[in-house]
């Protein structure tokens, strides 16, 4: 069995099909799925679809690519951590890829959710792109090692998911580790301890090489373990176990179902 350890399924590329993207799940042998939040606005979307299915679970977060918003603070993510399938405080994180010029507020919603996760006792989704240096800083100085947590959707190098796996972090790849052109990411996921890996598939984003450019879904994660066991010279049934392994270690407030 494998889970996707990160999408999107309240988007309306994958809402509108939700049957049918179960049904591909089965299909592959994903048994589970994380239902990733990005916006306040829209958390009730994400808590919904987890409330309907028992293989289903959520987080709640704000995503740092958003800006002019609902702003949260701790106590509201601390309350929403509440709900029994909510597993994880994220996503968030520094984005300095997407938006420029005085990102101040980025970093200071990033330590809002780190707090919040410290005081639910949830492990944390984080984001991180041409932000690596400031990402690992704060999750220091805010001692996110004290719930621990992914770095989802990695692409940084192997020096910046050794510092990650030293706080207590998973590494998780997305389809984009199947890419021709991800010489480096394909060596991370050759390096790092196979039991500190996650595979997701960001969906409805990045799917994996034969999907590439079109729209992702949680089935589609098998091809993101099939590189990894490929890429370190196992069978992918060992990938599947690590994996699943890792996600229920990781996310202890999610509980396995048939």
């Amino acid at each position: 069995m494998l889970v996707d350890s990160h999408c999107h399924l309240n988007f309306p590329e994958l809402s509108q099909n939700i049957e049918a993207v179960r049904t591909a799940m089965v299909e592959s042998q994903v048994g589970h799925a994380l239902c990733v939040s990005v916006t306040l606005d829209k958390v009730h979307e994400v808590l919904a679809l987890a409330e309907a299915y028992d293989n289903f679970y959520a987080s709640v977060g704000v995503h740092p690519d958003y800006e002019d918003i609902e702003e949260p603070t701790v106590e509201v993510l601390v309350k929403l951590a509440e709900h029994a399938k909510v597993v994880a405080i994220g996503e968030t994180g520094l984005d300095y890829f997407r938006l420029t010029g005085d990102l101040a507020w980025q970093r200071e919603r990033f330590r809002t959710h780190i707090r919040a996760a410290i005081i639910a006792n949830k492990p944390l989704i984080i984001h991180t792109r041409s932000a690596a240096e400031d990402t690992i800083r704060i999750m220091r100085e805010e001692r996110a090692e004290l719930v621990g947590g992914v770095m989802h959707c990695f692409t940084e190098s192997l020096e910046v998911a050794l510092q990650a796996i030293e706080l207590g972090f998973y590494i998780s790849f997305s389809g984009i580790v199947t890419f021709k052109n991800a010489g480096q990411l394909k060596e991370v996921a050759k390096a790092i301890p196979l039991n500190r890996i996650l595979v997701e598939t960001d969906s409805p984003y990045l799917a994996p090489i034969p999907f590439r450019g079109k729209t992702n879904q949680p089935a589609y994660v098998r091809y993101t373990a099939l590189e990894i066991a490929q890429l370190r010279g196992i069978e992918l049934e060992e990938v599947m176990q690590a994996t699943t392994d890792n996600f229920f270690r990781l996310f202890a407030d999610a509980v396995p179902c048939n």
